[in-house]
């Protein structure tokens, strides 16, 4: 895979994340002003709604490799990882709402900012004392993450 390669999907992964959040943000506000649903239970449903539009845009348009071969099986992992953020998304939109009184929606904006400043954070620097740079590319061209068993003299 060249740069210019994942350059680009860096890009289209970036605009999905955009455009999960919007359906994310708008469904929030629609659930909560217009079916009347607490704020709570639509943040979790609107929460969902932006994880599949996330998932299905992530494996039409950006990402070509499989790391799983069941869709099933790579589905639930996503959605594993998709609940840990819908208890951190939720739990700080109660604190920001009923603890600090901002509005849900404000709330909404920062929780998701802080959870996109945790999961975007850079991988750890390569240690110089190891034989070889943690992150590398695999046969597959993919990311694995490996230490080394011995130390530099």
């Amino acid at each position: 895979m060249t740069t210019a390669n994942v350059m680009h999907q860096f890009v289209r992964y970036g605009m999905v994340g955009g455009l999960a959040f919007v359906v994310d943000f708008a469904s929030l506000w629609v659930l909560t002003e217009g079916v009347g649903l607490h704020y709570l239970v639509s943040a979790s449903l609107a929460f969902l709604l932006g994880l599949i539009t996330n998932y299905v845009l992530c494996i039409a348009w950006i990402f070509a490799f499989r790391a799983v071969r069941s869709r099933a099986q790579e589905f639930t992992i996503f959605g594993l990882i998709g609940v840990a953020g819908l208890l951190l998304s939720n739990f700080l939109l109660l604190l920001f709402t009923e603890l600090a009184g901002f509005h849900y929606l404000v709330s909404k904006g920062a929780a998701a900012a802080i959870i996109f400043g945790i999961m975007e954070q850079p991988p750890p620097a390569p240690d110089p004392l190891l034989d070889e740079n943690p992150l590398v590319f695999t046969e597959r061209e993919h990311f694995s993450w490996q230490r080394a068993t011995s130390l530099r003299p």
